[in-house]
């Protein structure tokens, strides 16, 4: 195998991001190289102002690839995107692809559009989320059309009070593929909506694949799957996926 004939993904990560690019490797294997760049630190801004800030210096990140040669990038950062309402976040990526010269996706395009194919209609979102973002994304799926049956809360841990407290912590990069399974299983799961783990930042492949076995045919999408399935489908990546809930996507969208 020619290592550097292999498709070219550019990856955009935020600074303390620990999840994103190990889970891209483990999905995508060995058929497409994969190159970050990560989002500046913003020391004493708040969660909006560093979303808001990471917007407005994306179109000169992507910049910071130079003249390397990329067939398509993820903007692996969820949140941020939620803030631009699906058709803002549609048409900042038109923009960002324009300029960049190949495709440029956020993951909440890449979810939407694993959707569009996939026939889904009806989510159940799983988030890590402080609950103003999980707000803002749950607003963000159903201004594009999508049904939100359920939010499922995955804080890090309970306040004093319980685990509905609202001084919970809450921290993506924290979160535990047993916290995950507890908080998933402890809910009734309506019959025939997906399954969506929002956030680039949660690790879930692990808890995935005990969610295939115990649920076969129930629909499983995380930005960072939706988002490895986008750049296959878009880089010219053409042989079997390596991992099988990528596997598993793939063929439920044939």
């Amino acid at each position: 195998m020619d290592l550097f004939s292999l498709p070219r993904l550019g990856l955009v990560v935020p600074p303390e991001n620990p999840t994103a690019e190990p889970e891209f490797n483990h999905l995508l294997g060995t058929g497409i190289n994969v190159y970050t760049s990560r989002f500046p630190v913003t020391p004493g801004a708040g969660l909006r102002a560093m979303l808001e800030t990471y917007n407005e210096v994306l179109p000169g990140l992507l910049g910071s690839f130079g003249a390397l040669r990329l067939d398509a990038t993820v903007v692996a950062c969820s949140a941020s995107h939620y803030l631009l309402g699906p058709e803002g976040d549609r048409a900042f990526c038109d923009e960002l692809s324009e300029r960049a010269g190949f495709p440029v996706q956020s993951s909440t395009q890449a979810i939407l559009a694993a959707c569009e194919a996939l026939d889904v209609t009806r989510l159940t979102l799983v988030s890590p989320y402080q609950p103003w973002l999980t707000d803002t994304s749950r607003a963000f799926w159903e201004r594009a059309g999508l049904t939100v049956d359920e939010v499922v809360l995955v804080p890090v841990g309970p306040g004093p009070a319980g685990p509905t407290a609202g001084d919970a912590h809450y921290d993506p990069y924290e979160v535990t593929t047993a916290a995950i399974l507890r908080r998933v299983r402890q809910r009734e799961l309506p019959v025939g909506t997906a399954l969506l783990f929002t956030g680039t930042g949660m690790g879930t492949l692990a808890a995935l694949t005990e969610l295939v076995r115990r649920e076969p045919g129930r629909t499983l999408l995380t930005s960072n799957l939706a988002s490895a399935w986008w750049a296959r489908r878009v880089s010219g990546d053409t042989g079997e996926a390596s991992h099988p809930l990528l596997r598993r996507l793939e063929r439920a969208t044939v």
